[in-house]
């Protein structure tokens, strides 16, 4: 099982994770597409990489605002896994 992260080592992380934000209990972003189908496109995108991590966030779809919350609910907080999650689905928004 993956270790739970310390809050100094998460706040540490976080710093380097534009847009996201929270506590070690989870952390989530959230970004407003252009467009709704955008939005969409946005979470396939991330439903893959999440597939293949083997590690799947929460999605909460409102018009055009998506937000993904991550959080390692075997471990019982954010773990490593979410940190490396949040960085590819960083790169995926651009």
């Amino acid at each position: 099982m993956a270790d739970v992260l310390g809050s100094d080592e998460l706040s540490a992380a976080l710093v380097d994770l534009a847009g996201w934000s929270g506590g070690t209990d989870g952390i989530e972003r959230s970004v407003t597409a252009p467009s709704f189908l955008d939005g969409i496109r946005l979470v396939a995108e991330v439903a893959h990489v999440a597939e293949q991590a083997d590690h799947h966030p929460d999605i909460d779809i409102r018009w055009r605002t998506v937000t993904f919350r991550l959080s390692t609910h075997s471990a019982g907080g954010v773990t490593k896994k979410d940190l490396a999650l949040a960085r590819q689905i960083n790169s995926l928004i651009g």
